[in-house]
Order: C-alpha cells, then sequence, then structure tokens
C-alpha cells in the first residue's frame, strides 16, 4: 500500500543540520508513526512521503518555508525580569510558555543582561534545512476514530488508556 492521505505510516528517521550533525533520530528506539494528510510532521517531508512504499529508503533536503519556517525577528524580544514573575533563575536556554495575540507559544531564553531577558518566540529549528534519512517501515489504512482523533492510537501512537 502506497502512502497516501489517511494513511497511517511508520517510519524510522534521522534528522541533520546542514553541517551533518544529528538532531533527533529513531534509530535507538521507536519508529515514528503518524497520519499522513493531517499536518502531523513538516509539510515537506509529509509531500516527500506522499507515494512511498514500505522499504523505501529515502533521502529528504526540506527547506525552512516547508520545515519550521522562516526565521522572524520580529518573534525575538527583550522583557524586564519582573516580568517572568515566579520563574527562578532564569537563563539561557530555558523555555517558557507565554501567552501572546497568537494564542500560546514555546519562547527560549537566549540572553539575560542585568534586568533584561531576551526571549525567542521561534521554533529552534526555523530557518534551517531540514536533512532526513527515511526508513518507510509500515503503511496501513487509518480507522475511523484515528481519522476522528486525527492522530494514530495504539502501538508507537497516542494511547487514550
Amino acid at each position: 500500500m502506497a502512502i497516501a492521505p489517511d494513511s497511517i505510516v511508520t517510519i524510522h528517521y534521522t534528522l541533520k543540520d546542514d553541517a551533518g550533525t544529528v538532531i533527533d533520530s529513531s534509530a535507538s528506539g521507536e519508529p515514528l508513526a503518524y497520519l499522513h494528510g493531517h499536518g502531523n510532521i513538516v509539510p515537506g517531508l509529509e509531500r516527500e512521503l506522499t507515494g512511498r512504499d514500505v522499504g523505501d529508503k529515502l533521502s529528504v533536503r526540506v527547506p525552512p518555508a516547508e520545515g519550521y519556517g522562516e526565521y522572524d525577528k520580529s518573534l525575538v524580544q527583550s522583557v524586564p525580569r519582573r516580568a517572568l514573575r515566579g520563574i527562578k533563575d532564569v537563563r539561557p536556554g530555558m523555555h517558557l510558555h507565554a501567552q501572546t495575540e497568537a494564542g500560546p507559544r514555546t519562547v527560549t531564553v537566549t540572553r539575560v543582561a542585568g534586568d533584561m531577558v531576551t526571549l525567542d518566540g521561534n521554533h529552534p529549528l526555523a530557518g534551517q534545512h531540514l536533512n532526513f534519512d527515511i526508513q518507510v517501515e509500515d503503511v496501513r489504512q487509518a480507522t475511523e476514530e484515528e481519522l476522528s482523533h486525527g492522530h494514530v492510537h495504539g502501538p508507537h501512537g497516542h494511547d487514550h488508556g
């Protein structure tokens, strides 16, 4: 069965940056299972997997616009430390949850200078090419329940248990 919208796809993957550094990989653990055609993985990778079959191996280079987006400088802002009430020991690399005009967003502390804290609302991989090595492990039709919930159930997926 070829990969098509509304199919459950199970893949092993390795994600590298342009320098060849591994960012993420399923190699040492469980493969990733997702519902194809429902925006559960980055658009560029989903497009490249359409029509593939079990056993296929492919390398895909996803540009930022089809991955986690271009880097947006307007999502970086400095706020006074007092705006982060209740958060002790604010330091670079921390991920915080913020309420924004566009809804909840995860921001990363990128700099602490005196009383000012710089927050970056971009995804950590925004502006980067995503280099995937993929092996398609399994493809099956999604169940009605999976389609209504918009994600995989059972092994390697979400369990409502």
